[in-house]
């Protein structure tokens, strides 16, 4: 297509002699911007008044023009759209299933496909579509409506709809255009409409996204919807029994294809032990992943987190069209905005009725005037000339009564009484002509009001917007806080890890050589070398490591409970560093290794030139060993031998410090064998754990409500409102269900009073008893599912206060020593029945007796020392020990 010859003025275009290339600058600058802003204003970014793309705004509007309550087939629909849409069936027929699916605007029949599965809408042809009452009601209003010829000039189409609603909030909206998006989430309906009178009435307000697919949301991070915001979503993940799990709710803009793909793919990656997925969704999502037998289901489950898209992230961007300039926002000012526009809107609604009622108020008066007045047999009417001396004459005649009206009575007005017809004027009724005027009088006063009030106004059309409508949108996107899971702490150990001594070589493809440990692809192996050199490097299928290692070991990022404990050689016997300080000496230290940079090079000694590691263990839970260092019967710098042949070495007796530190002096003679006495154990103590009820989670870090310090062996106790419970480990890798009534470290001995009702016999019992160890949930309550909890307390001597109710509320209250009652049986026991008469409820009394309290124990000064930094984790340690001989430089000799 050649230019015009205004385009051609601004098309610069220069001859590159070298290259033999023509440069296009002016053309592409003007052609392209132009481009680019059709794209954005008149494709893919919504209006902020309606909310709405063109297409979508030109779909209602058509379907406005085809309504008459019934169905109408989609093709027909697109076939009518295409008057005002000038680009193509497809792209008409894709957003009016977009916005069928949707379910606010478009009340649909026949196959519109599943949002779950990502199945496609039958064809035009065979589905059917409807403006909703909502649409009807919120969307149109033609006398307020501004128009503008459609493309080919042959019909008008509205600028905006005057949508008295923030859809743009409800429906979300996903445009892309020439360098720039807009991503809106979808909204509450019903929150919406509350943020809206919040807003009305200058009250604080937020809004949560909230998707059709329900699934998890952590909008920690929302930023109120605008650019830079983030927010996770995560698929409900649901236990079946330990092998079966089950995906109920999908994440947003995820369906079950591509999260079974998704799923699929990680399997085969060996990052999670699948034996096979199933897809039973039909009306609601139902995926089961049947996990490989001896599979921590937990651990799957968060590892479907991790490597899946059972979680997503998802960043908003708030773009919309305003006063036909693109416009970044948040959600908060799209809904003020909406909200005063729906204001105006409601306003301007008003008005025109407002003057329509006054204008038939006019009307009303004139004719009963007329007609009582028997002005129409006014014989200077009848003998007037022409027709402007008896108007003339009528408009006299109405002299007195003008002041009652609103405004002057034109000619229009008086031809239109001449245009009465006879039979209205016989059958004209006076006490219906005043009740007529007097009605119209009350909708004028109310119009009125209206106007003068119209926050209020504003604020009751929302409200009756959600009474109406609010029951068919319920929240279905639960909100919470989510955990960062460290993807190397859920893959899947699926990889053996192999070290080739003789040659050097670390890899998981070296199966002939020695077997070091299993890992997953994505872990760090942190390498320890002789001569105190270390450093991290990823798993490969075969890598060159070297061969004076000493230590080989999977490393945790941030881990500051696995504790090294270390005597090495600072320097080589005999010399001297800068200052003219002899080194060769023997130093002990303990430290952690938190936080690395991978295939950097870094030293556990202070680097002086023929240094070296002569004693090194690893203990994940900061054990601290006793050993023996055995001396060489030499002299050393002085000429002086070891008046003592060995020293003891007490880690436990070390602080733990920096990894760079010097450490303490061991010895200043040379080492001969460093020998292990004693086994250490923990210096770091227990553990102290919180629950998070935000994420149903333990935690190590503080958040949530602390359950107490834990040891190795101890358990925690989780009691469910279905009357079950069992214990399980403090592992932060724990999952537990939303209907914990009760969560607690496991205590034995604890006396657990518990008032039930027994659906077997239709009685409420009593018992007490003491919960037992069970990693396999146990029902408390008896064995039939509607038995249920009444009352649970471990308060020590609890008293209860039985109210009757029904035909025996009349009965005085009953009291009941619990100790006295009953006594102390198993968990599965039948209890002892309160009452045979009407219960109303079951109540705890502030208790008479207490148990004695402790003796305090003898104060004792800390046996162990820890790090203030360190936190608490319980695992296993290596040992190594070296032979004198070797060094860094692998040949047997000091370096």
């Amino acid at each position: 297509m050649e230019p015009s010859a205004e385009e051609t003025k601004h098309i610069s275009i220069t001859q590159d002699p070298t290259a033999k290339r023509t440069v296009l600058t002016g053309m592409f600058r003007n052609w392209y911007l132009e481009y680019a802003s059709y794209v954005i204003l008149e494709r893919a970014v919504p209006h902020i008044e309606d909310g709405l793309k063109p297409v979508q705004r030109r779909i209602l509007h058509s379907m406005q023009t085809l309504d008459d309550g019934r169905f109408n087939k989609v093709a027909n629909i697109v076939g009518n759209t295409m008057q005002y849409h000038p680009h193509g069936d497809a792209s008409i027929g894709d957003a009016l299933v977009q916005l069928g699916q949707k379910e606010l605007l478009i009340d649909t029949q026949g196959n519109w496909g599943n949002i779950l599965t990502g199945d496609s809408a039958a064809a035009p042809r065979y589905i059917e579509a409807r403006l909703s009452e909502f649409a009807l009601e919120t969307v149109f209003s033609p006398k307020i409506t501004e128009w503008t010829p459609s493309y080919d000039g042959r019909k008008k189409e509205p600028v905006t709809l005057p949508v008295k609603f923030p859809l743009l909030l409800a429906q979300g909206v996903e445009g892309i255009a020439v360098g720039l998006s807009s991503k809106i989430l979808p909204h509450n309906f019903n929150e919406i409409c509350e943020a809206a009178v919040s807003y009305l009435h200058d009250e604080p307000f937020s809004l949560l996204p909230d998707f059709q697919t329900g699934g998890l949301l952590d909008a920690s991070r929302y930023n109120d919807g605008a650019r830079g915001g983030s927010v996770k979503v995560r698929a409900k993940i649901e236990k079946i029994d330990n092998k079966t799990l089950a995906i109920t709710e999908l994440p947003f803009g995820k369906t079950t294809t591509t999260l079974i793909s998704s799923i699929l793919s990680a399997m085969e990656k060996g990052k999670i032990k699948i034996r096979k997925v199933d897809d039973n969704t039909a009306a609601t999502a139902e995926i089961l992943v049947h996990l490989i037998p001896g599979t921590s289901s937990d651990k799957a489950i968060d590892a479907l987190y991790a490597f899946t898209d059972c979680e997503v992230s998802i960043s908003p961007n708030c773009c919309v069209i305003v006063d036909k300039k693109p416009q970044f926002m948040s959600v908060c000012q799209l809904l003020r905005y909406s909200v005063d526009h729906t204001k105006e809107l409601l306003r301007k609604e008003l008005e025109i009725k407002l003057a329509e009622t006054k204008e038939t108020r006019l009307y009303c008066s004139l004719e009963k005037i007329f007609i009582e007045e028997r002005i129409y047999k006014d014989r200077e009417v009848e003998l007037a000339a022409n027709m402007d001396e008896a108007i003339k004459h009528v408009d006299k005649r109405l002299d007195p009564f003008k002041p009652d009206f609103f405004r002057e009575v034109t000619r229009e007005d008086i031809i239109r009484l001449w245009e009465i017809k006879m039979g209205r004027i016989l059958k004209f009724n006076t006490d219906k002509a005043n009740q007529r005027i007097a009605d119209l009088e009350k909708d004028i006063e109310r119009l009125q009001f209206d106007l003068d009030h119209i926050v209020e106004y504003t604020s009751a059309w929302y409200s009756h917007l959600k009474d109406k409508y609010g029951e068919a949108f319920p929240r279905r996107t639960v909100l919470r806080g989510f955990d960062s899971i460290e993807a190397a702490k859920v893959a899947e150990a699926n990889k053996r890890l192999y070290y080739d001594k003789s040659g050097g070589f670390l890899g998981t493809s070296l199966k002939d050589n020695e077997f070091l440990f299993t890992c997953s692809d994505i872990d760090d192996i942190l390498i320890i070398y002789k001569d105190g050199t270390y450093k991290l490097v990823k798993v490969q299928d075969k890598l060159y490591v070297g061969k004076k290692i000493i230590h080989i070991g999977l490393f945790k990022k941030g881990d500051k409970r696995t504790i090294y404990n270390v005597v090495y050689r600072h320097g080589k016997p005999g010399t001297k560093d800068a200052d003219g300080k002899y080194l060769g000496y023997a130093y002990k230290k303990r430290f952690f290794i938190a936080g690395l940079t991978r295939e950097k090079e870094y030293n556990l000694t202070k680097g002086a030139p023929g240094s070296r590691v002569e004693w090194l263990t690893c203990n994940p839970n900061g054990e601290a060993e006793v050993v023996k260092v055995v001396l060489k019967d030499e002299p050393n710098e002085t000429g002086r031998r070891p008046r003592l042949k060995e020293v003891i070495v007490n880690f436990a007796e070390l602080d733990i410090k920096g990894k760079e530190s010097l450490g303490n002096l061991v010895t200043k003679y040379q080492v001969d064998d460093i020998k292990l006495v004693e086994k250490g154990t923990s210096t770091l103590g227990g553990r102290e754990v919180w629950f998070d009820r935000d994420v149903l989670r333990l935690n190590y870090d503080g958040r949530g409500e602390s359950l107490g310090v834990f040891q190795g062996d101890d358990l925690v106790l989780i009691i469910t409102k279905n009357g079950e419970f069992f214990t399980s480990s403090f592992s932060d890798a724990n999952h537990y269900d939303d209907n914990i009534l009760k969560i607690e470290k496991f205590d034995p001995h604890k006396i657990w009073t518990l008032a039930l009702f027994d659906s077997s016999l239709g009685f409420p019992y009593l018992k007490r008893f003491q919960f037992e160890p069970s990693a396999k949930p146990q029902r408390f309550v008896g064995t039939e599912p509607e038995s249920r909890i009444l009352l649970l307390t471990d308060t020590a001597f609890p008293r209860l206060s039985v109210s009757f109710g029904g035909a025996d509320a009349i009965r005085p209250d009953l009291e009941i020593d619990a100790e006295e009652f009953i006594s102390v049986k198993g968990f599965k026991a039948k209890g002892k029945r309160i009452t045979t008469f009407q219960l109303d409820t079951i109540t705890e009394l502030e208790p008479t007796r207490f148990p004695p309290e402790p003796e305090p124990e003898p104060e004792t000064e800390p046996e162990t020392e820890t790090d203030e930094k360190s936190g608490p984790v319980v695992m296993q340690g290596d040992l190594f020990a070296f032979d004198e001989n070797d060094d860094a430089s692998g040949n047997g000799n000091d370096a």
